[in-house]
């Protein structure tokens, strides 16, 4: 059996608690442990044992059915201290901790007492006991979930005083009570001030109660808290969870037992047994140790080599698969224990190998008999023997055989027939199950084999250990409002066991969760992670290696929400009234109320005579629910003290301290007396609501209104200052523009006609933060319509409540609201709304740390909810799109539409002219649920089609209608383009135009007609014609799918290309009006024939022609300014001329009127306007303007200034030039080049003569100049002619000759050759 299957650490299930009492009072602190064995109880008084003989009378110890008390008696003020209480046993220690103060009252103090010892300034600080070291662990982890393969940190902050630089704690941490060392799972972290752990790899080992030991030299403090960790997902669905904790046991030579516990779950499939895998050190490679699941949960490994080391893990499988390997255990080493034992004190052999040597022996001598044979473990599926080696000295090298023989037979068979085992154990494989056996060993050397050892006795092969009973019955205690502690009685018959695993489930789910996925040793659990308020019932198993037992039964039912106490005590006593014999006082609430709702107070008095108390007396025999009561029968002008105990459920808590002490006199005072109950509501960084109660003194005169005063918290009094100037008549109040984190106190004075009075208690001090998970009241309207308000608290305790008020007075009239609340949420509903519910509604969730919202409904917000809930109230299904009509192929008619969403209960009618439609030849209908589309097709229209038609939809309650209108002309243009549509997909069955015949104009001017065709085929011919007239090509064309075109463009003649492709080109002369007509190409095969015609008559051609316009306005280049010798030239270039373009030239924006001095032309492809003899009159802004029937282009110039100037005097050099030029004096002509003539002729050339004055005449011979004679006559008349004669040339008159004409503008002349000839010299050779 385990040692430790029993035990577990001490632990507190209830703590001693602090206590405030005044002197010469008697207290008792007691506190509950558990544990076994069962813990040893100390208590210490400032970590000093305290014992009650070294005081008699003075403490009283008592320890009773694990309940344990320290009384203190006649507590003085010594007595003020902090008591530990230790419980300790075998598993470890646990320190529980509480306060006792002593209080005095004024004036008493004790002359005999001692002085306290202080501080000397020249010793530095001193303490009894030298410096005594506080330590307090805050920002502690709590109790933590986590997942297989998850990594997880765990941290607290230490804090202890005083605080020395270079002295640091021990910081240790424990894990159920072992101390844990640094290791790959586990990394620990010290930063002076906080303690983390961070577990790096999360597997089920590493569950259990984790503990964070602190140590100074003034002793320790722990903190603990458990850790659960959860299965992570099966690789296979429905595949068990992974075995835990892999342990290696009795490790030798060959030889090892392994061991490990069964998972918590097996997901619906019960586990059929486990594998065990091996895998040497510094090596990644896994072998499988066994070759069918053992159900045992310890399995011997044999076959290791000597001096490696392994590791292993395991892997369990179920009839869905095999589970996740478990953590790999640590390395174990096959060797010797003996040699083990002496390495002990040297590192571990974590890798690599050891290297064993053997001593040879001596001398050779057969070693003897091995000692002790037993059989240390059988199960069905193997037995393990192990013995002692023989005695003697010579056992180096000693190995061993073992046999075996079935009960009631003399045979004995060697069972490790080839190899001996090193190891003295052996595990024995393939036995038959039900038979008896008996075993024995032999030792073997190099020197033989000796003697057999003792047989076993006859050793039944099956399972030895049996499955442990079922545990007992099943106890579940409140814990917490997360929690639950489940107690149970230990299986009765359970050997060697494990522990027990705890499952939970929520009343009436049929669902089991495990509580904990680690076995625990003790019959008690706290099970964590439970959903606040619900009913859970629980059950329990054992394990053991054999398996896991039956559940016990399952226990009561319990609810989880946190166990109660009674309160602490009211605090803060003040009195609100007082008259002649009777006082009325108020206090505020406790600070810890015990987890339940407190029921009632009671108030108790006593006089105060001279100073001294008298005995307390029952003001209230009955609890008061208030926190303000009168207390009667007091006597005027007599002074009192008060206290108050706060009762619940628990019981009733210890009182208040007393408090100040009052004179019972009549107050007389004009103003009001101080407002009460002040509370603090919807905290918030920026705001918070302040709620009180009227004075119960009004005064002279009744109450009219109250102030509100806030300063900072640990501001002076001089900062107390005013929220409202004026005040308000209501009992709360919402103070806005908080500063965020800062702490604020407050206050309330009411008034009368007499003035303001005296002011209320202050409240506690209260930050300015929103917290985290803070909800606000959210308004809905439901899909039936009805409006609530709806609230969400996530810190709801099992005790919280929801209580709803409307301007912050709780609501009991159920007529116009009513509640419903259900787990952590709360809804009020109203009834019917109207403006009688307008007004400002809170929540207030109690037990909680002021969970707290409100919602104003003002007119407006009432106005808007009641439109959405009739919205709700008759729901219309929204709409993507309305009712329309489409046209598809084959010119069907689709009318359709689509909702935004309808379930798959939604249907649909289908109406035309209040007659309903049905699924037939003529109707097509569908809806498509998941897109919410609506259609119904028609395959064509007819007369009788006209009309409305709509859809009608529902969806549960939800209605929508849309209908669409199809009447006179719109409907006989849908049936139109129905028709046309279905025609066109008739003629698209054969060859058909894509794009019907057109005309492009490209940035050349030229004019291309085309078209794109489609499904054509080699047959298909494509004929041109121009106004009924074919256009023939020179060969015939087949096409594929593509354009067909034909160019008009500046050629002579038509054109000997084509495109083979897909086009059809001819061309001609630039376009003209000839080019105007009806132009037509037809597509024809056996299919069918296509025709498409493009008019460029009349207005065609003229939408035509504007296009070419437009491209040749846009090619101009800007308008230029140049002179001629008759005045200045403007002018523009286009890239391509047409006659028919159309041009305006303009001056200061008015259209030119042309005359015989301003002109205009064209000359190729420019364009120009001349200004004859310009003057400054001239001068300005000139523009041409193209004509392209849209808007025109317009270029522009400006003859002005300089330019006009440049222009001007350039056309006056022109003209000079040219006069210069026309009264030049020339030779017009008449005078030819050569002249051959015979001799004896006569020779007579004239030639013209021009120029202004009239020239001068010279006529020369071979450059020199000759006159007139007879032989030679030159003469000029009239100024115009001038000849040259010879009467009779000969020979000698042959030569050069030329005419010289010269004025006073230049100079021309006139060259000519004379050449005479004999005639009787042959060949007509000349001289």
């Amino acid at each position: 059996m385990n040692e430790d299957s029993l035990m577990h650490p001490p632990e507190f299930v209830i703590k001693p608690r602090s206590h405030t009492v005044w002197e010469k009072q008697c207290v008792r602190l007691h506190c509950t442990v558990s544990g076994w064995p069962d813990p040893r109880v100390v208590w210490y008084k400032n970590n000093v044992t305290i014992d009650p003989l070294a005081n008699p009378g003075k403490y009283k110890l008592e320890s009773r059915y694990s309940v344990h008390s320290l009384e203190i008696n006649r507590c003085d003020f010594d007595d003020t201290a902090q008591y530990r209480v230790s419980a300790m046993n075998s598993k470890g220690e646990l320190s529980a901790f509480a306060s006792v103060v002593v209080k005095r009252f004024k004036g008493e103090i004790d002359e005999s007492l001692p002085a306290p010892r202080r501080a000397s300034t020249e010793d530095g600080p001193v303490s009894e006991y030298g410096i005594t070291f506080q330590t307090h662990i805050v920002d502690r982890f709590g109790v933590s979930f986590g997942r297989e393969g998850e990594t997880m940190s765990l941290g607290c902050t230490v804090i202890i005083y005083p605080s020395l630089h270079r002295y640091q704690p021990e910081i240790q941490w424990y894990r159920n009570d072992a101390l844990l060392s640094p290791s790959k799972w586990n990394h620990m972290h010290w930063s002076g001030d906080r303690a983390t752990l961070t577990l790096t790899h999360l597997n089920k080992e590493d569950e259990g109660l984790y503990t964070l030991r602190v140590t100074t030299k003034s002793g320790y403090e722990t903190y603990s808290a458990y850790v659960f960790v959860r299965d992570s997902d099966a690789e296979v669905e429905g595949a068990p969870g992974a075995p835990l904790d892999v342990r290696c046991l009795d490790a030798n030579k060959d030889y090892i037992i392994v061991t490990w516990k069964q998972p918590a779950i097996d997901r619906g499939s019960s586990i059929l047994g486990y594998f065990v895998d091996r895998c040497e050190v510094g090596t990644n490679h896994w072998i499988q140790c066994n070759d069918t699941p053992v159900k045992f949960a310890r399995f011997p490994v044999t076959g290791l080599v000597e001096g490696r080391s392994y590791t292993f893990r395991v892997r369990a499988v179920n009839k869905s698969g095999m589970s996740r390997p478990s953590r790999v255990s640590e390395p174990v080493a096959a060797m010797d224990p003996a040699d083990r034992a002496r390495m002990r004190g040297t590192s571990a052999p974590w890798t690599g190998q050891i290297i064993v040597t053997e001593e040879e022996p001596a001398e050779s001598i057969v070693p003897g008999r091995p000692l002790e044979l037993q059989v240390t473990e059988a199960t069905k599926n193997y037995v393990v023997l192990s013995w002692k080696p023989p005695g003697g000295k010579c056992l180096e090298g000693v190995m061993y055989y073992v046999e075996k023989c079935v009960s009631g037979t003399d045979s004995w068979q060697r069972v490790n027939t080839e190899i001996p085992v090193k190891s003295p154990r052996f595990a024995l494989f393939d036995l038959a199950e039900g038979k008896s056996y008996s075993f024995r060993v032999r030792c073997c050397n190099s020197a033989g084999v000796g003697e057999p050892s003792d047989p076993t006795e006859a050793t039944t092969v099956g399972d030895k250990l049996d499955i442990p009973s079922a545990p007992g019955k099943v106890v579940p205690t409140r814990n917490t409002d997360t929690s639950v502690v489940v107690s149970w009685e230990a299986s009765r018959e359970a050997k060697e066991l494990v522990g027990y695993y705890i499952e939970g489930s929520i009343v009436n789910s049929n669902v089991w969760e495990p509580c904990n996925n680690k076995p625990v040793n003790a019959t008690r659990f706290i099970c964590h992670g439970l959903m606040t308020g619900e009913i859970y019932v629980f059950r329990v198993r054992a394990v053991n290696a054999a398996g896991l037992s039956q559940f016990s039964q399952e226990s009561e039912p319990v609810e989880v929400k946190a166990a109660i106490a009674s309160p602490a005590p009211p605090y803060g006593i003040s009195v609100l009234e007082c008259v002649r014999d009777s006082m009325v006082l108020a206090w505020k609430q406790p600070t810890f109320i015990g987890g339940a709702d407190i029921t009632g107070y009671f108030v108790d008095y006593r006089e105060v005579i001279d100073g001294v108390p008298g005995k307390w007396h029952e003001a209230n025999i009955r609890a008061v629910s208030e926190r303000a009561y009168r207390v009667s029968d007091l006597k005027e002008n007599r002074k009192y003290q008060f206290q108050v105990r706060a009762a619940n459920m628990a019981g009733v808590g210890i009182p208040s301290l007393p408090s100040d002490t009052f004179l019972c006199e009549e107050w007389t005072i004009a103003v009001p007396g101080p407002p009460h109950d002040l509370q603090i509501r919807e905290v918030r960084s920026d705001s918070l609501v302040l709620l009180w109660k009227p004075p119960v003194y009004q005064g002279r005169d009744p109450v009219n209104g109250f102030y509100v005063d806030i300063k900072e918290a640990d501001a002076p009094e001089e900062a107390w200052r005013g929220v409202n100037n004026k005040a308000t008549e209501k009992t709360y109040l919402k103070i806005k523009n908080l500063k965020e984190t800062e702490m604020y106190v407050f206050r309330v004075r009411a008034q009368n006609k007499a003035g303001v009075g005296k002011t209320s208690d202050v409240t506690e001090p209260v930050p300015a933060l929103t917290k985290p998970g803070t909800k606000e009241i959210l308004v809905d309207v439901d899909d039936d319509g009805i409006i609530s308000l709806n609230f969400e608290c996530c810190d709801v305790t099992a005790d919280s409540k929801f209580v709803w008020s409307k301007n912050y007075e709780e609501m009991t009239d159920s007529s116009r609201l009513t509640v419903e609340t259900k787990g952590n949420k709360s809804k009020a509903v109203f009834q019917t709304p109207g403006e009688e519910d307008i007004g400002i509604y809170s929540c207030l969730v109690t037990h909680t740390d002021g969970a707290s919202s409100s919602y104003t409904l003002s007119e407006e917000e009432l106005k808007r909810l009641l439109e959405i809930s009739h919205d709700h109230k008759f729901p219309i299904i929204p709409l993507k799109s309305e009712l329309a009509v489409e046209l598809l192929e084959k010119g069907r008619v689709r009318f359709w539409l689509q909702a935004e969403k309808m379930s798959a209960s939604g249907k649909v009618d289908y109406v035309f002219n209040d007659n309903a439609l049905s699924q037939g030849e003529k109707y097509k209908m569908n809806f498509d649920k998941n897109t919410g589309v609506i259609e119904m097709i028609m395959e064509s229209l007819t007369p009788a089609d006209e009309g409305t038609f709509t859809f009608q939809l529902q969806d549960g309650k939800a209605t929508n209608q849309s209908s669409l209108v199809l009447i006179g002309d719109v409907f006989k243009e849908l049936q139109k383009e129905s028709e046309f549509q279905r025609k066109e997909w008739f003629r698209k069955q054969g060859p058909h135009f894509i794009e019907y015949l057109g005309y492009e104009v490209t940035p050349e001017c030229c004019v291309l007609l085309k078209c794109k065709v489609g499904n054509m085929k080699k047959e298909t011919s494509a004929l041109w014609y121009k106004d009924g007239r074919e256009i023939k090509a020179d060969e015939h064309l087949g096409f594929t799918e593509g354009v067909l075109k034909l160019e008009i463009a500046q050629r002579d003649s038509p054109a000997d290309t084509a495109d083979y492709a897909d086009s059809l080109i001819w061309r001609r002369l630039k376009i003209s009006k000839k080019d105007s007509g009806v132009y037509k190409v037809v597509l024809k095969d056996d299919r069918g024939t296509d025709t498409s015609t493009l008019n460029l008559i009349d207005q065609g051609f003229k939408d035509l022609m504007n296009e070419v316009f437009s491209f040749i306005a846009n090619s101009s280049t800007p308008l230029k300014i140049t002179s001629t010798e008759t005045g200045i030239r403007l002018y523009t270039f286009v890239s391509y001329y047409n006659d028919l373009l159309q041009v305006t030239w303009h001056y200061k924006d008015s259209a030119i009127s042309f005359s015989d001095r301003i002109k205009s032309g064209v000359v190729g492809e420019q364009l120009w306007l001349q200004i004859t003899e310009p003057t400054e009159k001239d001068m300005g802004k000139y523009a041409i303007e193209f004509n392209d029937g849209k808007g025109g282009l317009r270029r522009t110039v400006e003859l002005s200034g300089q330019a006009f100037d440049d222009a001007f005097a350039e056309f006056q050099r022109l003209k000079a030039a040219a006069i210069a030029e026309r009264s030049r004096a020339r030779v017009a002509g008449g005078l030819p080049d050569v002249v051959t003539i015979q001799e004896g002729k006569a020779l007579n050339l004239t030639c013209n003569i021009s120029g202004d004055p009239i020239p001068e005449v010279t006529w020369l011979k071979n450059d020199r100049e000759i006159t007139s004679d007879d032989h030679c006559i030159l003469k000029f008349e009239s100024g115009k002619f001038a000849s040259f004669t010879i009467t009779a040339v000969n020979t000698a008159d042959s030569g050069k000759y030329s005419i010289l004409v010269k004025n006073k503008y230049g100079t021309e002349s006139g060259d000519f050759t004379v050449s005479v000839f004999i005639p009787e010299e042959a060949g007509g050779k000349k001289k």
